[in-house]
């Protein structure tokens, strides 16, 4: 679940980052801030809307819980592979064309899962979909961060935050709705977001450009990985808790339907979408209520929520039945919410323009690993201990990466607390 920052009081640090001079006197536009928004929402939906029909394409093909997550991780191998190489290229080249170009990939994409008649197809259309989304998300989401406003600081923070889970949770419920109403929902869903993102590249040709044009276009396709210092202990602080979030919305993503099958078998397989769509509903919702909250306290929580919420997922395999199922993913996606934004508020505090895209980038490269690694892991021990078995041991990694974070971010927080003397007047 790309996964991506939230609003918060003037008095937050994150809120401090530099303002173009362009804009230093007046509030920015809400045009470009929706449009932006607007792509990295259909961007998300378009990653997750495959996830309820991951029950019909195995029905029809035919295809093991292996399969299934290498179809899932396609995706996010190839969006890591795009975050590697053209994730800075928008810090070089502009926002709009490396925007525009991405979109088209995506809606050619789109065609192409229209069109699958099989597990190879699928998987092709996918790692087309995750180069395009790769190449997208980090211009989309450095664009929106060229807008912070004086006026209305933290504003586009909060839109980065909650745009992708409210993307992934709409992504599933249209495709869920799909399955029920559409006589081709594997072909009516993606059409549909072939359309849009049609519409959105034409809008995105005649936006302004938010970024600015510099030298070393080429060099930056190099292969690489590069954050500024001042953004390198906040990860170094959150990445547990980053791993352990992501970790769970890539069991969600992928098995969730399985899972809701093995725990409620008979359930109509729209029941198996609404799993993940639960995850992304509570991860926009937190993200939306702890905007106010310092990001440390808000990453620590959601850290500490990710522990009920494996056990409630242990406790429906054991006879709690899917209400405990639905529960547990419910707190993922608070834990998932909680977490990212206070991650990316973390990692994004004060950082100079020439280094927004390459820091969310960054980030985005952690989080598709810790989804998508997990889940291929979790599909090949289906495969061979079962799906029971294959989730006992996801929980519980997820659990205690997640106790990890608790106690790193703890001791992070000690150490930049201001110490404060006993001393009394004489």
């Amino acid at each position: 679940m790309p996964s991506a920052i939230s609003g918060a009081p003037a008095h937050c640090p994150y809120a401090a980052a530099p303002i173009r001079k362009a804009t230093a006197h007046r509030a920015a536009p809400l045009g470009p801030l929706g449009l932006h928004a607007s792509v990295l929402t259909a961007l998300l939906a378009a990653s997750s809307a495959p996830t309820p029909l991951y029950p019909l394409y195995q029905d029809r093909w035919d295809l093991s819980a292996l399969t299934i997550t290498v179809i899932f991780s396609a995706y996010a191998l190839a969006l890591l592979l795009a975050l590697l190489t053209v994730g800075a290229l928008s810090d070089h080249l502009g926002r709009r064309p490396v925007l525009l170009g991405a979109l088209i990939l995506e809606a050619g994409s789109m065609a192409l899962l229209a069109a699958a008649d099989g597990p190879g197809p699928l998987i092709a259309a996918r790692v087309l979909q995750g180069a395009a989304t790769g190449a997208a998300t980090s211009a989309s989401g450095a664009a929106l961060l060229d807008l912070e406003d004086p006026l209305r600081p933290g504003r586009p923070a909060l839109i980065n935050s909650i745009t992708p889970v409210a993307g992934m949770a709409a992504g599933v419920l249209a495709s869920t709705l799909l399955i029920a109403l559409s006589p081709a929902p594997t072909v009516t869903v993606y059409l549909l977001l072939a359309a849009l993102f049609v519409a959105q590249a034409a809008a995105v040709a005649r936006a302004a450009e938010t970024g600015h044009r510099r030298p070393g276009a080429l060099r930056s396709l190099r292969p690489r990985l590069g954050l500024p210092p001042s953004a390198r202990g906040a990860l170094l602080t959150v990445g547990t808790g980053v791993v352990a979030v992501w970790a769970l919305g890539g069991l969600y993503s992928s098995l969730g339907p399985a899972l809701v099958r093995l725990v409620a078998p008979g359930t109509p397989p729209p029941a198996g979408g609404m799993v993940f769509f639960t995850v992304g509903a509570a991860a926009a919702l937190t993200v939306w209520t702890l905007r106010p909250t310092a990001p440390g306290a808000a990453a620590t929580g959601g850290c500490l929520a990710v522990i009920p919420s494996a056990a409630l997922s242990l406790g429906a395999l054991h006879g709690a039945g899917p209400l405990a199922l639905f529960g547990g993913a419910a707190l993922a996606g608070v834990a998932f919410g909680a977490v990212s934004q206070g991650a990316l508020r973390l990692l994004l505090a004060s950082l100079d323009e020439r280094d927004r895209a390459t820091t969310v980038a960054a980030y985005y490269v952690l989080s598709y690993l810790s989804m998508s690694l997990p889940a291929i892991a979790a599909g090949a021990a289906t495969q061979h201990y079962g799906l029971r078995t294959a989730c006992h041991a996801y929980a519980i990694g997820a659990a205690v990466l997640a106790a990890a974070a608790v106690a790193a971010l703890t001791a992070s927080r000690r150490r930049t607390a201001p110490r404060t003397t006993n001393a009394l007047p004489h």
